[in-house]
């Protein structure tokens, strides 16, 4: 199926992973694992989830507010916790926690009242699932399995694993019929192969119910787009691709990580992806009661006013200049004739760009409109010369990041060569 359009031109989701951790503060999932916190401790967040505050429509009235165009909720994650009311397995928050409703439904609607596209995450692992752990992965890797995750050598058992790849396929089942998502996130791929994960049947399963949705590269063969973790790569991933990055350094609530990144980091992570052609996908962690901190609201609505302030050079853009014709990120319009130069720091004397050969028709200061003289200097034969623009007054300059519109006489064209011999 070709990629829905929609996503390569959302520029900014939100990603949201709310549970049971939340109570506490712990890691999600992860702390009961590695032995942070006791398993018994960790399930008696059971008790105090009961997300008393929680507003979907408060949520999706936030991410329409600073420039998302879909957001990604954490449906079940690896602790096997369900969000709604599962008919297959009886782990959920309807059943076993004060909150004692579905909570998908509700964010679902949200969104689309607010025409964002709904993206659930789900985790193929489930560390709670007594069928889980019945079979190893075909090539372990180097840290030792898990008692949670992988049976112990000599006791395999593949009819459990059978029964748990029913399970996993019915939870999906009803995620896809239910709130007919526009994206599926998945994760936890790496404790087992294609195979065994029975990803193509998997697949089948999704595209029948719906042949629209996305699926991310936790998908393993069968993934749309790719999915880096917390750092811009440094060469853009082939096809489409998202970096999913958190505002401290914590997907969850964990009140004790106070490490929040600025909003002029944000700003820079922003621009570097969608430079690169990605989208960002924020992550915000909400309290148990369903209320987001403070902290990260402040940031994500900076964020959200930069984009405002320079949509032009964000939405109905593709990536712009490769590494070395500016020194910064640019988009391009899809028309291909205007590039948009983001520059983070206060330029000096002018702004260079290196290797373009087209005549450029105006410079203005996006935001401000105020337009900007260059010239070019050099240049022999097919080797363009640098055009310089003079650089913006203060008065023109942006908090976080100031961007340059460029008109070209034609579609853009450069020079990649290596100059005359």
């Amino acid at each position: 199926m070709p990629m829905q359009p929609w996503f390569t031109d959302a520029k900014l989701g939100i990603f949201i992973h709310y549970g049971i951790y939340a109570v506490d503060g712990w890691a999600e999932s992860w702390s009961f694992y590695t032995g942070e916190v006791s398993h018994e401790q960790y399930m008696k967040q059971l008790d105090g989830f009961t997300a008393s505050h929680y507003d979907p429509r408060a949520w999706a009235q936030f991410f329409a507010r600073v420039g998302a165009q879909y957001a990604v909720l954490t449906t079940k994650h690896h602790d096997g916790v369900a969000l709604w009311d599962t008919a297959h397995g009886d782990l959920n928050v309807v059943r076993h926690t004060p909150a004692g409703r579905d909570l998908v439904s509700g964010f679902a609607d949200a969104l689309r009242e607010q025409g964002l596209k709904v993206g659930l995450y789900y985790s193929h692992s489930d560390w709670n699932h007594p069928d889980y752990p019945s079979i190893r992965h075909v090539e372990p890797g180097d840290e030792p399995p898990s008692r949670y995750s992988h049976a112990e050598p000599g006791k395999e058992d593949p009819a459990a694993w059978e029964r748990y790849l029913a399970y996993r396929d019915g939870q999906v089942g009803e995620l896809v019929d239910r709130f007919r998502p526009d994206l599926l996130w998945f994760d936890g791929e790496w404790e087992r192969t294609e195979e065994q994960w029975g990803i193509r049947e998997l697949a089948e399963l999704i595209l029948t119910g719906n042949p629209d949705t996305v699926l991310n590269a936790r998908m393993l063969g069968y993934g749309d787009y790719a999915t880096p973790e917390q750092g811009v790569p440094l060469q853009a991933p082939d096809g489409p691709w998202e970096l999913c990055l958190t505002v401290n350094d914590s997907w969850s609530y964990r009140p004790k990580d106070r490490d929040f990144k600025s909003v002029r980091q944000l700003v820079r992570y922003f621009t570097e992806t969608i430079g690169m052609g990605g989208n960002l996908l924020l992550g915000v962690g909400p309290r148990e009661d369903g209320t987001i901190p403070e902290e990260q609201v402040e940031r994500v609505e900076g964020l959200g006013a930069w984009i405002a302030h320079h949509s032009d050079a964000v939405y109905g853009t593709v990536a712009g200049l490769p590494a070395g014709h500016h020194y910064g990120p640019s988009t391009l319009s899809a028309d291909r004739r205007t590039l948009y130069l983001m520059c983070f720091d206060a330029p000096r004397e002018s702004v260079a760009i290196r290797g373009l050969r087209n005549a450029v028709r105006r410079v203005t200061v996006l935001g401000t409109g105020t337009e900007l003289d260059h010239h070019i200097t050099g240049g022999l034969d097919a080797v363009p010369g640098v055009t310089w623009i003079d650089a913006p007054a203060a008065a023109d300059l942006d908090a976080y990041a100031t961007v340059l519109a460029v008109e070209l006489d034609g579609e853009l064209d450069l020079y990649r060569g290596t100059g005359r011999d």
